[in-house]
């Protein structure tokens, strides 16, 4: 594979730049630094501002209303947008749930809630794991009971990203109690505003909000909001967890994680008082995760290219999901190790008196630590993912 820029491509990625310079303001990329999931009010502004050049769902087709970009047009936009540290747009709508309406949702369903998702007027929540239901989902116990024109749900899920911030949850449920495990299991839309829905906070170990319980006690789902047929939640939830998983290896903000750790490590010193970044302890394990990034990022562009020739994802997520999120958590890691005792004081909450502690760029590396750590958890955790791949790839 090519992986060598055209000028076509070099053009383009100074078009994003430019677009970057221009809207991308200091104080933005202050308040993202400060979470691993901005709220909403930060998100949102920003993807209306992608959304008005066309480059709000870089990986739509033109027919849905994306840019119908290349491969790489889309490695250079993820990479752009990364490094100059833009608010990442909300995943549960453009990149989990669209390519599922896409693929197998009615026309009336890629009508209603396709160009809402594109703009950014709907914000989406993903409602899989549940209290002794989480990476095997085939025991999930969320049951929805067909009444006719309507479902009746009922159930609790847990671990709901940013569901306080949401419009609609999708959800997997199940319709049919007697069926075996994976089976019987449907995939609803769900307003989060339904009478009986209840939405509680879970604080993370980094002290914030983006985690919740959701509670559905008799809530009213109509009919039209079954995407594909019923009792087939789990094709169409392997469909997506694919998707997921290959977003989650992160290999953009690995990048844009591993150019910040390196400017820290040049305004830092070592135990001797010399220049962290020359520290040759430093630059080994530096060097270490730099040639395990560099090698995902080789197979995140296989994955990517094999996707446009109409191959579907396999194995290749689960390798993606487990790589990319252990460098992940090793940038994160020799981030905090780089700090040193400058990673002691957590940040500080607002109208707190001590000011700045430690070097420009501490802000936000020990709470993305801590919440990090739950990267190789969800979206299936790595032990799963492993024994998918020895399963699939290995034979076992």
């Amino acid at each position: 594979m090519d992986l060598s820029f055209s000028p076509e491509e070099i053009a383009f990625r100074e078009e994003v730049r430019a677009f970057l310079r221009e809207h991308l303001t200091p104080e933005l990329v202050a308040l993202t630094s400060e979470s691993s999931f901005p709220p909403r009010g930060i998100v949102v502004p920003w993807h209306k501002k992608l959304f008005a050049k066309g480059w709000s769902a870089p990986k739509w087709p033109a027919e849905y209303g994306g840019p119908g970009w290349s491969v790489m047009q889309r490695f250079i936009f993820d990479a752009e947008m990364t490094l100059a540290s833009a608010p990442a747009l909300s995943a549960f709508g453009l990149t989990m749930l669209a390519p599922v309406l896409m693929q197998y949702g009615s026309p009336a369903q890629k009508q209603r809630f396709l160009p809402k998702i594109l703009s950014g007027d709907e914000f989406w929540c993903q409602g899989y794991s549940e209290p002794g239901a989480g990476s095997d989902l085939a025991t999930l116990k969320t049951r929805a009971e067909d009444k006719g024109d309507h479902y009746l749900v009922n159930g609790q899920k847990i671990w709901t990203s940013n569901a306080q911030d949401a419009d609609w949850i999708f959800a997997l449920v199940r319709t049919d109690p007697a069926a075996k495990a994976q089976e019987g299991i449907s995939f609803l839309l769900i307003d989060m505003e339904s009478p009986g829905l209840e939405v509680r906070p879970i604080i993370s170990i980094n002290g914030k909000h983006s985690l919740n319980e959701v509670f559905f006690t008799d809530v009213r789902v109509p009919k039209e909001n079954l995407v594909g047929q019923p009792n087939m939640g789990w094709t169409y939830a392997k469909y997506l967890l694919g998707n997921e998983r290959t977003g989650i290896a992160g290999v953009s903000r690995c990048m844009a994680g591993l150019e910040r750790l390196r400017e820290l490590a040049g305004r830092l010193t070592d135990d001797m008082g010399g220049p962290l970044l020359q520290n040759p302890d430093f630059r080994r394990h530096l060097a270490a995760i730099e040639t395990d990034l560099m090698a995902l990022s080789h197979t995140d562009l296989r994955v990517a290219v094999a996707a446009t020739q109409g191959e579907a994802t396999g194995p290749e997520a689960s390798i993606l999901k487990v790589k990319g999120t252990e460098i992940q958590q090793a940038i994160a890691e020799l981030s905090v190790a780089a700090l040193g005792a400058y990673a002691a004081p957590f940040d500080l909450p607002h109208g707190g008196n001590l000011g700045g502690i430690g070097p420009a760029g501490r802000k936000g590396i020990v709470s993305n630590m801590l919440f990090g750590r739950a990267a190789s958890i969800y979206g299936g955790s790595n032990e799963i993912q492993r024994n998918i791949i020895a399963k699939a790839v290995l034979g076992l």
